[in-house]
């Protein structure tokens, strides 16, 4: 990208409160995990197990590439959730060397509880959120002149 070519102020003012509403929802998940008593990292790691693509195998690599964290750290997250009774290792049906991540019924409870929490507040914040996002995007269009 050329040096040169820069925003106008009302683009950054967009993708400030853009920025903004994102952090603000971050901050609202992130503080449900916490009243939950889970720390956000692991109902991600929840989310994420439970929420997989068909077909998509739930080992600890794939969770970790999902999570952006390091193998190390999902298998540290995957002990504490253990622990917590929130999930369970099982061995692959497909290769026995293989281990899945499968959520145990308690799990799927503090899922839940956690997914119909941030479902509304999607519902309450998200029309703000998606205009906000359209004006970015109308603004870059402006920009590149299409």
């Amino acid at each position: 990208m050329s040096s040169d070519i820069d925003l106008s102020p009302d683009q950054y003012r967009d993708l400030a409160e853009f920025r903004r509403q994102i952090r603000q929802f971050l901050h609202f998940s992130e503080s449900t995990a916490k009243e939950h008593e889970i720390e956000p990292q692991q109902h991600q790691l929840l989310l994420a197990v439970h929420g997989l693509p068909e077909g998509v195998k739930p080992t600890i690599r794939e969770i970790a590439a999902r999570l952006f964290i390091q193998h190390h750290s999902a298998v540290e997250l995957v002990n504490r959730l253990v622990v917590h009774g929130a999930i369970v290792r099982t061995p692959s049906t497909d290769d026995k060397r293989e281990v899945w991540i499968r959520l145990t019924p308690a799990g799927r409870a503090v899922l839940r509880r956690l997914a119909l929490a941030h479902r509304m507040e999607l519902e309450r914040s998200g029309p703000e959120l998606a205009r906000t996002l359209n004006s970015v995007l109308r603004h870059s269009k402006k920009a590149a002149g299409l």
